[in-house]
């Protein structure tokens, strides 16, 4: 006996995403929700019963629907980019004859620039943490986040064989499962030696297929919620911070090292940015850094 057909064909689409472009479960997740959002609204709304059916008007109609909703426009950017990928998909596979959403636009959004942390009130973040097993680990994970400009799920992801301590280097699983090397300081290399005595006492037992370098108190690998809660901790001990998120210490690492005169390409490739356009938001930021060093030290400013 067969299942139940599946005219919108997101089950095969979802395949392709896991097996054949190897996007994260997080993102597999999102594109499912954008597409069964479509393809309700679509159903219900505009009476379509299969996406050969659909056309650019209802992309638009769509794209109306979801602003009648107020969502914000980088949400209904998120949402085209996952129609723009789905209909390809489909093109792809001779379901749809033309990709419906390729002429739609991208609602405006507007610039916004990055967070900056300055160093100084990093280095009082850094020496808030306890000296308890929790505090060494929690401070190990800032040290990296800040020190190599990791994202969190990348900093989640890593196990202890990702680590070359010797040459204080990271072997990092980016977007798309991408791999690339990143160097990480002296700073966090103290940090992890003060940390991993914890990390194996927490880890005693055995008996796991994995081996994750940043772990809970029971062994297991600390997830994306639990690093934003110690993030989130970790503020409220400083007095001068007030609005840091894990995402600001990635900012601050590639704002202090254009700041210091690295070039943008390579920034790009510690952060692991496929596109430098994605890098170059930075530069606004140094820019106004360097204004405001102007303004502050120029008799004429």
């Amino acid at each position: 006996m067969t299942g139940p057909v599946d005219p919108w064909r997101v089950e095969a689409f979802l395949e392709q995403l896991e097996w054949e472009r190897n996007l994260s479960p997080r993102t597999q997740a999102a594109y499912r929700r954008e597409v069964l959002r479509f393809a309700a609204f679509a159903s219900e709304e505009l009476g379509r019963a299969c996406p050969r059916s659909i056309e650019t008007a209802d992309i638009r109609a769509f794209v109306a629907h979801l602003h009648s909703l107020r969502l914000a426009p980088r949400s209904i950017q998120r949402a085209l980019a996952a129609l723009r990928t789905y209909f390809r998909f489909l093109t792809a596979e001779g379901v749809v004859p033309a990709n419906p959403a390729a002429a739609v636009p991208n609602p405006r959004v507007p610039r916004t620039l990055p967070d900056t942390v300055p160093p100084a009130a990093l280095e009082a973040l850094f020496e808030a943490f306890p000296e308890t097993p929790a505090g060494r680990r929690d401070r190990a994970i800032l040290e990296l986040l800040y020190g190599s400009g990791l994202r969190v799920s990348e900093l989640v992801g890593l196990d202890l064989a990702d680590v070359d301590r010797g040459r204080r280097l990271l072997r990092v699983r980016g977007k798309g499962r991408k791999e690339r090397i990143v160097p990480y300081g002296g700073k966090a290399e103290e940090a992890l030696a003060a940390y991993l005595p914890e990390r194996a006492a927490w880890r005693q037992g055995g008996g796991r297929d994995d081996d994750p370098l940043f772990v809970n108190q029971r062994g297991g690998r600390l997830t994306d919620r639990s690093v934003r809660r110690i993030v989130d901790a970790a503020v409220r001990r400083v007095a001068s911070l007030h609005r840091l998120h894990p995402h600001s210490l990635r900012h601050a690492f590639a704002t202090h090292l254009l700041e210091a005169g690295m070039d943008l390409r390579a920034i790009q490739e510690l952060l692991g940015h496929a596109s430098l356009a994605t890098t170059q938001v930075y530069t606004n930021v140094d820019l106004e850094h360097l204004m405001a060093v102007y303004r502050r030290s120029h008799p004429k400013a």
